[in-house]
């Protein structure tokens, strides 16, 4: 079973020492992540010092960890997915499409997301971090 990680999951992990971040730290397989994380993060850089409180070289010895603990997908996997993973999510929140197109790209993969509107589709299994607990 694959578990591909959302933004918001990741970036949870990062903000606090949270229970999100000692699983995806102590899991003992890797999570899936598209490859435009480097995007996001960059965009959200101020915020995530900001709110994690940490010291530039403590966030970044910490994503160093967490980036162990993740499977980069590069975008080449995702492009034959992205159409059919727009369709699946337009009405939703496209800013997730790459999340879709991950999910659909690895048959029988899980979206670890607590974006409850995800779970308006049907075509790919999301759960919360409540639910992800019970999985693991």
């Amino acid at each position: 079973m694959k578990i591909i990680i959302d933004s918001n999951v990741l970036f949870s992990a990062l903000i606090r020492d949270s229970f999100t971040r000692r699983l995806i730290l102590e899991y003992g397989k890797q999570f899936l992540f598209p490859e435009f994380i480097f995007e996001e993060m960059e965009k959200h850089k101020d915020e995530l010092f900001r709110k994690s409180g940490m010291t530039t070289e403590d966030l970044n010895q910490l994503l160093q960890l967490i980036i162990k603990k993740i499977l980069i997908v590069p975008n080449s996997i995702l492009i034959p997915y992205r159409e059919e993973a727009l369709e699946i999510i337009k009405e939703i929140d496209i800013d997730d499409v790459l999340f879709i197109a991950c999910a659909l790209a690895y048959p029988n993969s899980i979206l670890w997301s607590n974006d409850k509107d995800l779970k308006k589709q049907n075509k790919v299994t999301v759960l919360s971090t409540a639910e992800i607990i019970k999985v693991l």
